[in-house]
């Protein structure tokens, strides 16, 4: 094998690494981050179409994890949520991943690296996240509403699901704000340690054990609220003023916070040669235009010419 080739076998298009270079099955901390920033440059360079389309499937993905939360719990002995009622929590989390679609919650670190790189501005960037969380609304909102007019849950489920949101509007915003940052950091850090990861198996397992700690320790994602919130208002149970600024706004922020600051900001720290090799002739942008413009940079552009 010539040494061409063998730089074809570890490095993918975009330049990020597809082995290591200190041990060929595990990456080192600049490594991960190429790969992320690969991701990341597929990601806020796809259209408005596949971003919308991938979000609302995505927000259809947590709606499973609604309805196989709602129905496994329902479906135990007694009436107190225990830690096996939390076993499919992660069936929606795992369709996303193996699925490859846009979930907000990991857009907080993928094309957050972009922007601290000044590959793609803070205007790109906001108009992703916003077209994103929008689309994820949409299809679990969607989905959640099909579960209820579809009669799909059984009474006990019912009572489960009903119970999920209940406990959650119970809580203060300021500890429904504490727990979605932890809760944030995990998934952002279930990205990272996904671009890290080399096998399906690892991967899987990966997604199943972090995402499982979410429901486990009574923190909360921003999209699987909304499908609980959005329960609520179907049984007609809560208020849309309760559900939306005491509820989702507060895990909303924290889901974004816990996911810049916590995993993005301290793992960018960690790099010293952050780009892949396709990236390291991109333009950076200028200030004015990381500020104010709507634009990234995209080394696929380069490759073509």
């Amino acid at each position: 094998m010539s040494a061409n080739d063998t730089d074809d076998a570890e490095h993918a298009e975009s330049g990020a690494p597809s082995e290591g270079e200190i041990v060929a099955d595990r990456f080192s901390t600049d490594e991960i981050f190429q790969r992320v920033l690969a991701t990341g440059s597929e990601e806020i360079n796809s259209s408005l179409r596949i971003l919308t389309l991938s979000g609302v499937a995505a927000g259809f993905a947590i709606s499973l994890t609604f309805l196989a939360h709602s129905a496994l719990a329902g479906a135990t002995p007694g009436t107190e949520i225990t830690p096996v009622d939390h076993l499919l929590y992660p069936v929606g989390f795992l369709y996303i991943v193996v699925g490859r679609y846009q979930l907000f919650t990991e857009q907080t670190i993928t094309p957050v690296s972009l922007v601290l790189t000044r590959l793609a501005s803070v205007p790109a960037l906001l108009r992703v996240w916003g077209l994103v969380l929008a689309a994820n609304l949409i299809g679990v909102v969607g989905g959640t509403a099909f579960i209820f007019f579809g009669a799909v849950l059984d009474p006990p489920a019912i009572e489960a699901g009903l119970t999920f949101g209940q406990e959650a509007v119970a809580k203060t915003p300021w500890s429904l704000f504490s727990r979605a940052v932890i809760a944030g950091a995990i998934v952002a850090g279930m990205v990272w340690l996904e671009h890290a990861a080399r096998e399906s198996v690892a991967r899987f397992l990966l997604v199943y054990l972090l995402m499982l700690v979410i429901p486990a320790t009574g923190l909360y994602h921003v999209v699987v609220s909304t499908a609980d919130a959005t329960f609520l208002l179907l049984h007609g149970v809560s208020s849309v003023t309760t559900v939306v600024f005491e509820f989702l706004l507060p895990v909303l922020a924290g889901n974004t916070l816990g996911g810049v600051g916590l995993v993005a900001l301290l793992n960018y720290g960690q790099t010293e040669d952050a780009f892949p090799e396709a990236m390291r002739e991109s333009p950076r942008l200028s200030w004015r235009e990381w500020g104010l413009k709507i634009t990234a940079t995209d080394p696929r552009d380069s490759q073509k010419e």
